[in-house]
């Protein structure tokens, strides 16, 4: 470790460089192996996405976790993250390659062991941080009930960004302001400090990635990416102390991304016909109905989240 040879402030000076430097350059190198975009034949515009270079979340993900191997003491428990977060970004890969996209209900089931092994790392390993809070009043919660919200939670939120990731820059940008926000929640509560670094290496190495995903794109995350991310931030969550933090901090991405879930499903498992006069995600409904350009979703979404989530660290110390 580095940590053993050079100080913690020069360390990040190194880090700051070096992340989104190594992230590029692997960007150019493997950039032009990465698969191909087929379009996105419901999607708002998804047709001009055909073609442009998919599943560079499998360069971002590697080189957060080397950098995350080389500038953060390790731990057991941050190890078995880097697994499960490889997993998540290869099975997410693997499918943005494929030429017949998987089957929703394969995808669901690999996201559910991942999920499961997500919270049940978390359970073992963070005992005083197996509660949740209302205004003040914590309520501490059994292991076995945790998991089983935890594996929800972590489900919930790979699911809900992947939903995002429809629009050039905008599921990174939207995520990366959620992950600042559960960030100052740790550091305001004297949390994970090594989780907080993990999160700045993370935006990091997204910000290379952003660079080529700005509109007109070039490249795009895939699954490999958007399922990582979704996966990073459940940590996240359960890291500042409080998981139900995750409804303001992560509110745009989940009303984005889980409406349309919760709509097809209602549809699919019973015959309801709802939000007939909504188009999910609502990205795409802001785009069609009301007439928003890309770049106006992406700052208004973007500012609104980071309203509530300044709202929420004023309030934090009552939730």
């Amino acid at each position: 470790m580095l940590s053993l040879f050079i100080s913690e402030k020069y360390i990040f000076v190194i880090a700051s460089l070096f992340t989104p430097l190594l992230c590029a350059l692997l960007l150019k190198v493997f950039g032009a192996k990465l698969p191909k975009d087929h379009g996105r034949e419901f999607a708002v515009d998804g047709e001009k996405s055909a073609g442009k270079i998919r599943g560079a979340g499998i360069v971002f993900v590697c080189s957060f976790i080397f950098c995350a191997l080389l500038f953060v003491p390790l731990s057991v428990e941050f190890a078995l993250y880097y697994v499960l977060l490889f997993a998540g970004m290869l099975s997410g890969y693997l499918d943005d390659r494929a030429d017949k996209p998987w089957n929703e209900y394969k995808k669901g089931i690999i996201d559910l062991v991942i999920a499961a092994g997500v919270s049940g790392t978390f359970v073992i390993f963070n005992d005083e941080l197996l509660s949740i809070s209302f205004f003040g009043n914590a309520l501490r919660i059994h292991p076995v009930i945790y998991f089983i919200l935890g594996i929800v939670l972590v489900w919930m939120l790979i699911n809900a960004v992947n939903c995002t990731d429809g629009i050039d820059g905008f599921s990174a940008s939207l995520a990366s302001v959620s992950f600042i926000s559960f960030s100052a929640v740790i550091m305001m509560r004297a949390g994970d400090k090594n989780a907080v670094s993990l999160t700045v290496l993370l935006i990091l190495t997204l910000l290379p990635y952003l660079w080529k995903n700005a509109q007109p794109s070039t490249m795009m995350m895939g699954d490999a990416g958007s399922r990582a991310l979704g996966l990073y931030m459940a940590i996240l969550a359960m890291k500042c102390g409080n998981a139900l933090l995750v409804i303001p901090l992560c509110f745009v991405i989940c009303l984005d991304g889980l409406i349309g879930i919760a709509k097809v499903s209602i549809i699919r498992f019973l015959k309801i016909k709802v939000l007939t006069k909504i188009r999910t995600p609502l990205h795409d409904h802001s785009r069609r109905n009301m007439g928003w350009s890309n770049s106006q979703v992406i700052f208004r979404y973007c500012i609104i989240q980071a309203i509530i989530s300044l709202a929420t660290l004023a309030l934090c110390a009552d939730f």
